[in-house]
């Protein structure tokens, strides 16, 4: 079992910067593959971050590249999400997610732990 916190969200401006935080409980959190999505009002949850189990490998939402960074910190059971170059279409509800994978993956159902969200506001 893995629970995952967020935390970091907030009311920015346009071209600022953010940084989100989700934390993990349990012992097994190194072998987890770990992952950003987010959800804009009336929109589908979408891909942002993937990173594996040992951030050798990180991939990323194709409205994201170049401008998100995601990193892991094992030894204290954290995932950072550092944004960029923020923009408006930005605006989501940003959710952590743990996979029991060894592999990068970008699609929901093969996340079995979620966090609660953290809001991500934008203005322009």
């Amino acid at each position: 079992q893995v629970q995952l916190v967020e935390s970091g969200g907030g009311l920015v401006q346009a071209g600022d910067s953010l940084r989100l935080s989700c934390t993990a409980s349990g012992r097994t959190f190194t072998t987890y593959t770990m992952a950003w999505f987010r959800q804009a009002p009336g929109k589908e949850r979408e891909f942002v971050a993937v990173i594996t189990w040992n951030g050798g490998r990180t991939s990323y939402g194709d409205s994201v590249k170049g401008r998100f960074t995601i990193v892991r910190d094992n030894s204290a059971n954290r995932v950072l999400l550092q944004m960029n170059s923020l923009k408006p279409e930005d605006t989501a509800v940003y959710y952590c997610a743990a996979a029991a994978l060894r592999v990068p993956a970008s699609a929901e159902f093969q996340y079995a732990y979620w966090g609660q969200g953290t809001q991500v506001t934008v203005s322009s």
